[in-house]
């Protein structure tokens, strides 16, 4: 399943971690690496929660924003 996920550094040096396509699902890290792991598991709790499909594996479409 491909989805397309938003990276971008906060003020503070942390990362944001957005899925435009997913209501909410937002998540931070400390590392561009923990913010995307963050995420997937989001993603992945989104979409279980809201149908009886969980996607064995994500293909996220990486967006970096400076």
């Amino acid at each position: 399943m491909k989805v397309c996920v938003r990276i971008s550094q906060n003020e503070r040096g942390g990362f944001v971690a957005i899925c435009p396509s997913l209501p909410g699902c937002v998540t931070f890290g400390d590392t561009r690496q923990q913010a995307e792991e963050r995420l997937e598991e989001a993603i992945r709790g989104y979409i279980a929660a809201v149908s009886d499909f969980i996607p064995e594996r994500l293909e996220p479409e990486v967006m970096l924003e400076a």
